[in-house]
C-alpha cells in the first residue's frame, strides 16, 4: 500500500509554486503602476485567502483519499484474519471430530476387548494362584516339612512341578536323583527323599556363589546328609544346527562340565531345570544324552518350563533320537514334560 505522504508530495510542490506566483503577481503589478498600493494589498490578501481555501480543499481531498486507502487496507486485513480464523476453526472442528471418532472406537471396540483380556488374565492368574496354593498345602502336609520353607515360583520351580517330582519319588523310590539347577527345589526334594526312606539328591549348579547359597539352605533344613550341591561351571561343547520350524538355529555351545557326573550311576529321576535360557538355544538338551547311560531302566526325566518353544523343541529332539521314550505333558504353571521308557 502507497503511503499518503508519498502521494501528496507532488501536489504540495505544485500548490506551493502556484501560491508563490499568485502572491507575487499583485506586487509586480503595483511596481509596474498597474495597481495602486492599496489595491495591491487587497488583491494580495484575496489571492492568499483563495490559496488558503484551495490548500484546505486539497488537504481535505488528500485526507479523504488516505482514509479511503486505510479503510480498504483494514477491510483487506479483516478479510484475511477472518479467513484464517475460519480455516483454524474448521481444522479444529475436524480435529475434534477425529478425536471423537477415536474415542467412540475405543469405547465400542478397544475398551471391551481390553476389558475382556484384562479380566481373562486376572481369572487365569487367580486360577494359577489357587492351584499353586493347593499344591503348596498338599506338599507341606505330605512331606511334613519345617514350618518355614523356601519360597517357590518365580525363578524357582512352582509347587505343582514339585508335586509331580514328589509323586515320582514316592513311586520310584530312587537311590539317586539328579537335578540341574539348585535352590528351593533341592530342599523340597530332600524332604521327599527323607520321607521315602532313602536315596540321595545331587544338584548340579553352574554359579559358584549360588551353589554356596544352596548348600547353606540345605544345611539349614538338616538335609545335607541327603542333598549334595555340586558346582559345575559351564564349559564349551560342540554346537549343532537344528531346525526350529522353518528356521535353522545354532544350539548353545556351553553346558555343565560333564566330569562332575563321572561317579554317578543308577540314576532313577532327573529334574532338568538348567542351564538358564540365556545360555543359548536348546541349552538343556545335553541332559538326557549325557545321563541316559547312567540311568536305571525305569528312569524318569522331568523337563521344567516346557511351555517355552525351546523346551518343547528339546523334547521333540529327545523323542526323535530315543524312540523308546514316551512323553507325558503335566498340567503346570510353566509347563512340565515327563519322559520315561515305553512300557515301564
Amino acid at each position: 500500500m502507497a503511503t499518503p505522504r508519498r502521494g501528496r508530495r507532488p501536489l504540495l510542490l505544485a500548490a506551493a509554486a502556484l501560491a508563490i506566483v499568485a502572491l507575487a503577481a499583485p506586487t509586480v503589478l503595483g511596481v509596474l503602476g498597474l495597481l495602486t498600493v492599496a489595491e495591491s494589498f487587497v488583491v494580495t490578501g484575496l489571492v492568499a485567502l483563495a490559496g488558503a481555501v484551495v490548500a484546505l480543499g486539497a488537504a481535505v481531498l488528500l485526507l479523504r483519499r488516505s482514509m479511503l486507502a486505510v479503510s480498504q487496507e483494514v477491510r483487506t486485513q479483516t478479510r484475511k484474519v477472518t479467513e484464517t480464523l475460519g480455516r483454524d476453526r474448521l481444522e479444529t472442528i475436524r480435529a475434534l471430530d477425529a478425536t471423537r471418532a477415536r474415542v467412540n472406537r475405543i469405547q465400542s471396540h478397544s475398551l471391551p476387548t481390553m476389558t475382556r483380556k484384562i479380566t481373562g488374565a486376572i481369572d487365569r492368574q487367580g486360577r494359577h494362584d489357587y492351584e499353586q496354593q493347593v499344591a503348596w498345602n498338599e506338599l507341606t502336609r505330605h512331606l511334613d516339612t519345617a514350618p518355614f520353607m523356601p519360597p517357590l515360583r518365580g525363578w524357582a520351580a512352582s509347587p505343582d512341578v514339585l508335586r509331580v517330582l514328589v509323586r515320582h519319588i514316592d513311586r520310584l523310590r530312587p537311590d539317586l536323583v539328579v537335578e540341574f539347577g539348585s535352590g528351593a527345589s533341592s530342599v523340597w526334594m530332600g524332604y521327599a527323599l527323607r520321607r521315602a526312606g532313602g536315596g540321595r539328591l545331587v544338584a548340579v549348579e553352574h554359579d559358584a556363589r549360588y551353589a554356596e547359597l544352596s548348600r547353606a539352605l540345605v544345611a539349614s533344613h538338616g538335609l545335607d546328609d541327603i542333598v549334595e550341591v555340586r558346582t559345575a561351571p559351564l564349559t564349551g561343547i560342540e554346537a549343532v544346527t537344528v531346525a526350529v520350524g522353518d528356521e535353522q538355529v545354532s544350539t548353545a555351545d556351553r553346558w555343565y562340565d560333564a566330569a562332575i557326573l563321572d561317579d554317578l550311576e543308577g540314576i532313577g529321576l532327573v529334574f532338568v531345570d538348567g542351564p538358564p535360557k540365556a545360555t543359548g538355544r536348546h541349552a538343556r538338551y545335553p541332559a538326557l544324552p549325557n545321563l541316559m547311560p547312567r540311568c536305571t531302566e525305569d528312569v524318569v526325566f522331568v523337563l521344567d518350563d516346557a511351555d517355552r518353544p525351546d523346551e518343547r523343541a528339546i523334547g521333540d529332539r529327545w523323542l526323535a533320537e530315543y524312540p523308546a521314550l514316551h512323553r507325558t505333558e503335566e498340567h503346570a504353571e510353566k509347563g512340565a514334560h515327563v519322559f520315561s521308557r515305553k512300557g515301564v
